[in-house]
């Protein structure tokens, strides 16, 4: 295994580490609230969630088609990906290192994972533009935001035997 790839194995190896707490940690606080003459602030509403938990509300909720798109593009699809570049490292003689290497490029794109980050961040600015709305991120965001960075470097970093141009494998 060249050292490329053997970077990129621990690359995927601690996105997989950082995608379960990304999971299942908190995410972010969402406060609404209001100023009240004499009475002062109140708390009209606060949320806590990981994306597990808000997959399981929206389940609740019976909105499903977005909680099976969100299992889907935050869950699955990252957790297939590292399973077949897990195969592509591991197995350096498997006949189908291309075509998974292809296929992971093709669900890369579905994965949305990282958007769903930066969505996630977007949010957490726009409430600082309202007095009445506030939000506070998590570990889970930054465990999320962990795995999407180390994924991507790590799938960059794969190198099939004949990618190189001289041949060599370093």
């Amino acid at each position: 295994m060249s050292k490329r790839n053997i970077c990129a194995l621990v690359l995927i190896l601690a996105s997989l580490g950082c995608l379960y707490p990304g999971l299942v940690f908190a995410m972010m606080t969402i406060k609404v609230g209001a100023v009240v003459p004499f009475v002062g602030q109140l708390n009209l509403y606060e949320s806590t969630q990981s994306i597990i938990q808000t997959i399981e509300n929206l389940f609740t909720m019976q909105n499903y088609l977005v909680a099976w798109l969100i299992l889907l593009f935050s869950v699955v699809i990252p957790l297939l990906k590292a399973v077949i570049l897990l195969i592509v490292l591991l197995f350096e003689k498997h006949a189908l290192r291309e075509q998974m290497l292809k296929f992971v490029s093709v669900i890369g794109k579905w994965s949305m994972a990282d958007v769903f980050v930066v969505s996630i961040f977007m949010a957490y600015l726009a409430t600082h533009s309202n007095e009445a709305v506030s939000a506070t991120l998590h570990e889970g965001f930054y465990y999320f935001t962990a795995y999407c960075v180390l994924s991507i470097l790590g799938t960059q970093l794969i190198q099939l035997h004949y990618d190189t141009p001289t041949g060599s494998t370093e």
